[in-house]
């Protein structure tokens, strides 16, 4: 079958440009449980979009930490006869370390018992305060006290009195509260998301929320009386401030909003507005909902989206401790000690529930998307180029120009797939569209594995009068990898940097010089190569 390239059918933007700046958030995570693979599927999002636009040029901010007040945290340092700081101290640093193994590149951590936190969400409630957006109440009603939510009757009856989230029976609750003014939000969030339809995404989740919004919002608690291990209201330490809001302001407390003298007001509110919160669909309603209500009443920026994406389930069921599928850290390290830390990445990346439904996590599938996407196209394309060069040219780099001009062959133009590639990932990656991003980059080296079964340079090897266009081949197929290694370097750090070193290639992507390394040329005739063998086959799938 003869190859034909696919060249690209429309004109695609030019990339943003260098200089761009960007803030990007994961929740921040309760302390009151270990890690597992809903954190690090949240954070590995993160960290791919913030390493790629970081080597692109942009000037970006990437924050994560932990949620550490509320009832849950104190009444499970009571069962243990601990203080809750100390619990908060014990499990923060279990999510401290994971970040640190995992390698990803937060800016900051932010823990919501941290002073410069605690002095500003009293500086922000403070504000509404005075604002006229908090006012004293009573609140006799449903709470969850898994999510320490509290849940309107018309949702507590839909689920039959039982929690959403953990099946538990909720609880009937009265005590007296400040309330936030949530009601008087109600025509400017339904304009919002009716003017701006990217500020919820995906749009199965903007659904969700228009559609409880025209249910009518109700103001909302947001102290409590009946613990103490929180935030106390500045007008009243009777009361702690609920562990939703407190939780909330991390975004803007991060970057010292809530404090104009602090060192991180002055070097980080050019951050604001985040770019994307990137949440789980389960706290969808605070972030979509009631945290920009707070920025209204606040009168500060809104963020340009929230991202809420589903959940993993396992092999077709729904995760669970009781089920024992659950994928906790000992679960996840087997798959990284079989297939790499790489691998991981990419899965998480490219097969996870970013859109509106569940994704089955499943360790034949795993198996074989290692196998098609890294071991028989990154890593087989690689290898078979590298492997030619160094039989057929001692392992120096040829060159596409014998004479000075590029030799054009089979009539692919090079230069024009890897633009279109290189723009079309970096479009991909601005949308967090993972999955697209990945397919632009490994359509690239899908073309040069067909490209070289069309043109043979094996075969052109054996005649010495066509040695000028078999050098323009590996050029030109060495070179697609290289563009290719770059646009792959977020979400394949370790192997990408291997390849790098094999290719004699001094690459920081800390410089942010993507855009200029991605134009085509960039590969220098006559360097010494290395032939590379990236990922190793595995036998059989992890079984766990």
């Amino acid at each position: 079958m003869a190859f034909t390239p696919q060249m690209p059918e429309r004109n695609v933007q030019s990339a943003p440009m260098t200089g761009s700046r960007t803030y990007i958030t994961t929740p921040i995570y309760y302390v009151n449980d270990k890690p597992h693979i809903g954190h690090l599927y949240t954070t590995t999002l993160c960290d791919v979009y913030a390493r790629f636009f970081r080597f692109a040029g942009w000037d970006v901010f990437f924050l994560t930490g932990t949620d550490e007040h509320g009832q849950k945290i104190e009444k499970a340092a009571q069962e243990r006869g601990i203080t809750p700081q100390a619990l908060a101290d014990e499990n923060a640093a279990e999510f401290e370390k994971l970040m640190t193994n995992a390698g990803f590149t937060h800016d900051d951590f932010i823990r919501t018992t941290q002073p410069r936190h605690v002095k500003q969400v009293q500086a922000f409630v403070s504000r509404l305060h005075e604002a006229g957006y908090i006012y004293l109440g009573e609140y006799e009603g449903w709470y969850d006290e898994g999510q320490e939510e509290y849940i309107p009757e018309n949702k507590a009856k839909d689920s039959d009195y039982k929690s959403t989230t953990s099946g538990k029976p909720l609880i009937k609750a009265k005590e007296q509260n400040f309330y936030f003014k949530l009601s008087a939000f109600q025509d400017r969030m339904e304009k919002l998301l009716i003017d701006q339809p990217d500020f919820v995404r995906p749009e199965a989740r903007r659904n969700e929320v228009l559609g409880r919004l025209r249910e009518g919002l109700q103001d909302v608690p947001m102290s409590r009386t009946n613990f103490s291990w929180g935030v106390p209201m500045p007008n009243d330490p009777q009361h702690v401030i609920y562990v939703w809001i407190d939780a909330l302001m991390n975004y803007a407390t991060a970057l010292g909003l809530g404090d104009h003298d602090s060192e991180e007001y002055k070097s980080r509110s050019k951050y604001w507005p985040a770019t994307y919160h990137v949440v789980g669909k389960e706290i969808l309603w605070f972030h979509a909902v009631i945290w920009p209500s707070i920025l209204m009443a606040l009168e500060l920026p809104l963020p340009r989206c929230v991202y809420a994406h589903s959940f993993w389930i396992r092999e077709g069921q729904k995760m669970s401790k009781s089920l024992g599928n659950f994928i906790d850290l000992a679960a996840i390290n087997q798959y990284l000690d079989a297939y790499g830390s790489d691998m991981w990445r990419y899965y998480m990346i490219t097969h996870g529930p970013l859109g509106a439904t569940d994704a089955n996590f499943s360790a034949s599938q795993y198996h074989d998307v290692y196998h098609a996407d890294l071991v028989n196209t990154v890593g087989n394309c690689s290898s078979r180029v590298t492997a030619m060069i160094n039989k057929y040219f001692d392992g120096e780099v040829p060159t596409e120009s014998p004479q000075g001009k590029r030799m054009i062959i089979a009539d692919v133009d090079w230069p024009a797939l890897a633009n279109s590639a290189v723009q079309d990932t970096t479009q991909a990656m601005e949308k967090l569209d993972f999955p697209g991003a990945m397919l632009a980059t490994l359509g690239l080296m899908r073309k040069v594995d067909g490209f070289i079964n069309h043109t043979e340079p094996f075969k052109l090897a054996k005649d010495d009068t066509r040695r000028d266009e078999l050098g323009a081949i590996l050029y030109q197929c060495l070179e697609a990898v290289r563009i290719s290694s770059l646009l792959l370097w977020s979400a394949l750090p370790t192997k990408m940097e291997e390849l790098w070193v094999a290719l004699g290639l001094d690459i920081d992507p800390r410089q942010g010089e993507l855009p200029k390394l991605a134009a085509w040329g960039g590969l220098q005739v006559g360097t010494k190569i290395k032939k590379v063998a990236l990922f190793p086959r595995v036998d059989n799938p992890v079984e766990n």
